[in-house]
């Protein structure tokens, strides 16, 4: 249905997967299997959700997980924040975060209305 590779929207939502693991990387160790891994998995699917929905064979399908994927970027911000409270992420961090999850949530809405007028 589209080429999910050329999609600013998904190309952006991977180079946030990468900070989060960039980032995550210096969590403690006993968060592994916690808050990074549940970090990771909300920011991972983003990207793999844009990516499913863009294989799919309907444009509702195709919105349908979009909507997932804004979903996901909800999580991600939460978790971030609780990361945040846990002393486990600087305010700095956070700031620079929260700033492009918003505008990946922004573009989500922006292809969703572009498809429902297609």
């Amino acid at each position: 249905m589209h080429d999910y590779k050329k999609l600013r929207l998904w190309q952006q939502s991977i180079e946030l997967v990468k900070e989060i693991y960039k980032l995550t990387k210096n969590f403690p160790s006993e968060e592994k299997f916690g808050l990074t891994n549940q970090i990771r998995r909300s920011a991972v699917s983003v990207p793999s959700n844009i990516a499913e929905g863009a294989g799919r064979n309907t444009k509702g399908e195709f919105k349908n997980f979009l909507g997932v994927a804004n979903g996901s970027l909800f999580e991600l911000e939460t978790q971030l924040i609780i990361s945040k409270d846990m002393n486990y992420l600087k305010d700095y961090n956070l700031n620079l975060l929260l700033p492009k999850i918003d505008m990946l949530q922004k573009m989500i809405y922006n292809l969703i209305k572009s498809v429902n007028n297609n």
